[in-house]
């Protein structure tokens, strides 16, 4: 019920501007034209003009504006996104349950935000920011439903569902949420993602306005990986540990959270505003803007008694609790015109606020319970087409606080045709590290530091190429250098006693350049019904110390056949996904602080991944059924880790669908 004022008050302010503009009555999807996917009126009269819809005119709206319809077609790509996450995970290794860390095979060091952001990483994934909630614009409700099945005793399901009180006020509410055992003892995990968007223009087109809200909380049972690595890595047909369950770990009490609300608001005025003669193609216009955002988060790690493994503690009890409070507000004027373009001019007020409850002073040291303050920021973007060539400019740069930075993203783009498109984009980016980085406390002696004096920005500078083409397929090319590289790692200088290894864990930076070059290459070959799905990524990092680890070779080959079965009733899909990457020195993973941490002791990888799927689509509706990891057992003794003491899943059938229908 806290969200009800906020609710109330978009829902019935903005639909008494579009009463009038009420929505055609109910409406079904016409299954005689399904091959076209269109939707019609179900009390159209035959003797009346056709006024159908197709899929296309249900829009989906990102956070930049680009704007894509619904698709309910099956294809490999919707097979590589058919996850947790929800999109394509080629460049990360899962853990063995849903809902857990993801391991790196490749890094983007690009940066969304100007400002750090409260850390645990690890757990970050399925915790949506602003930038990744869509809004929608459809002619009549419209709902999405996905559902999978997850390890032992829980499933996964997402549900959306849109609608309009008028074709200019558009409404959605969805909610994702999991529960999932796992294999292992303790390993259980849960989360669950709440938001509810509005989008709307007034009858002019003067006044468009956005918002959204999220409620969110992720949480893990921590078992701290294997306690006897033997036990998991024996094999045979006879082995206890066949079941995973009987396996010991670590913890067996320890958990994190991290739950997090946000209430955001992006709207714009149109002072002047002109179109092309009598045509609905604006030719002019100048608006002013105001965007809103206000979250609140945090971290914790409940331990209800202390273990050696992370060293010393000052409590028997741990509770440690990391908070972070954000507002933004952000102040635009923006200008159009078919010939100059789009130019923006903005201005921002950031307040910031993390803490801890209280302050740890000792014999050594002395730490704050809080980093807060006010950050100004100024900032232009730039957007211009001009026949097939695409100008884009985003900058932004702090001018006045403690939290020094800026960002600059610049792109040129050019399309030949259809089929082929060529993209040149840089990155330049300064900005203090994560706020874990700089200040942290815990009941842990070892985990409390603040390194706000000691630390500087971190500075990425990187071009990139991508070329897309229909026949040659997609090739992307990235050389990226990185000053300043801040990541945890065990301390050399402090050894720990034997029993606590992650007892010195403490965050450093790399006072030398780290360069990385990564090539990504994607091409489908197609015979008849049959295809081949290749992706293939090379990395190389020059680098003085060993802080950025990534195998050298990552490749996802998949062989699949498609037709149409049942006269044409059901569209089939089925193959085989290989998927490799070479040996290198993982990360491994750290439950107290919800981050992976270096390390280079220890190789692994250099072992294939093979799932065998079969899916269909019948109608709006997508069938999932899909046997992972089905080599596990092969050649012996299993050897397959997603970070060390941390095995990757066994081999798991696993099924579900993705349902839209329309009302």
């Amino acid at each position: 019920m806290k969200y009800f004022p906020f609710l109330f008050l978009l829902f019935f302010g903005l639909s008494l501007h579009s009463q009038e503009d009420s929505i055609p009555p109910a409406k079904k999807l016409d299954t005689s034209r399904l091959g076209e996917r269109r939707i019609k009126p179900s009390n159209e009269k035959m003797e009346a003009p056709s006024q159908e819809l197709t899929i296309r005119d249900y829009k989906i709206i990102s956070y930049e504006r680009d704007t894509t319809f619904l698709d309910t077609t099956l294809t490999i790509q919707k097979e590589y996104r058919y996850n947790y996450l929800r999109k394509d995970d080629f460049e990360l290794m899962p853990f063995s349950n849903v809902g857990q860390p993801y391991n790196k095979l490749g890094v983007d060091f690009n940066r969304r935000n100007l400002y750090p952001v409260l850390g645990a990483e690890a757990l970050h994934y399925n915790y949506m920011e602003m930038e990744d909630i869509m809004y929608y614009n459809v002619p009549t409700p419209m709902t999405d439903l996905f559902f999978k099945t997850t390890f032992e005793q829980g499933q996964l399901l997402d549900a959306m569902l849109t609608f309009n009180t008028s074709k200019r006020l558009n409404f959605s509410l969805a909610y994702k949420g999991f529960r999932s055992l796992g294999k292992y003892a303790f390993d259980q995990a849960e989360s669950g993602n709440f938001r509810t968007t509005t989008n709307y223009t007034s009858r002019n087109g003067r006044y468009i306005l956005r918002a959204h809200i999220a409620a969110q909380d992720i949480e893990t049972e921590e078992n701290g990986g294997l306690l006897n690595r033997e036990q998991f890595e024996t094999g045979g047909e006879d082995n206890e540990f066949r079941d995973r369950s009987r396996i010991d770990v670590r913890f067996a009490d320890a958990n994190n959270k991290i739950l997090g609300k946000r209430y955001f608001l992006d709207h714009q005025y149109k002072l002047l505003r002109s179109n092309r003669d009598s045509s609905k193609v604006e030719a002019t216009s100048l608006a002013i803007g105001h965007k809103f955002n206000y979250e609140t988060k945090y971290y914790q790690f409940i331990q209800t008694a202390s273990n050696d493994y992370f060293g010393s503690a000052f409590l028997t009890d741990v509770n440690d609790k990391a908070n972070l409070k954000t507002m933004l507000n952000e102040f635009s004027a923006e200008f159009f015109n078919p010939i100059l373009g789009r130019l923006q001019g903005n201005i921002s007020l950031y307040n910031y606020n993390y803490f801890f409850n209280s302050i740890l002073v000792n014999d050594t040291q002395r730490i704050e319970n809080r980093l807060k303050g006010e950050e100004i920021a100024v900032g232009a973007k730039y957007e211009k087409r001009i026949g097939g060539f695409r100008l884009k400019g985003d900058i932004k740069y702090n001018v006045s606080g403690s939290l020094t930075g800026s960002i600059l993203d610049a792109s040129a783009s050019y399309r030949f045709n259809e089929n082929n498109n060529l993209r040149f984009s840089i990155h330049s980016s300064s900005r203090m590290p994560n706020f874990n980085f700089l200040l942290y406390q815990s009941e842990y002696e070892n985990y409390n530091w603040q390194n706000t004096a000691v630390f500087d920005n971190q500075k990425v500078n990187n071009i990139q190429v991508n070329f897309d083409s229909g026949f040659w397929g997609n090739i992307m090319a990235k050389y990226t250098t990185v000053d300043n590289y801040t990541y945890f790692t065990l301390d050399p200088e402090n050894p720990v006693d034997e029993g606590m290894e992650l007892g010195n864990i403490r965050p450093f930076q790399e006072g030398n350049s780290v360069n990385h070059l990564k090539i990504k290459y994607t091409k489908e070959f197609r015979l008849g019904g049959f295809a081949l799905n290749n992706t293939v990524m090379y990395q190389n990092v020059s680098q003085t110390n060993n802080v950025i680890n990534v195998p050298q070779l990552v490749t996802r080959n998949t062989l699949y056949f498609s037709s149409e079965v049942f006269k044409k009733a059901m569209y089939l899909q089925t193959g085989v996904t290989f998927k490799y990457f070479s040996a290198y020195t993982m990360d491994g993973y750290n439950p107290l602080l919800g981050e992976f941490y270096i390390q280079n002791t220890e190789s692994l990888g250099g072992y294939p991944l093979m799932d065998f799927f079969i899916n269909a689509r019948v109608k709006q509706t997508r069938i999932y059924l899909k046997a992972e990891h089905f080599n596990s057992s092969f050649g012996g003794s299993p050897n397959f880790y997603s970070a060390p003491n941390y095995p990757y899943r066994d081999f798991v059938i696993r099924f579900g669908l993705v349902w839209n229908f329309f009302s």
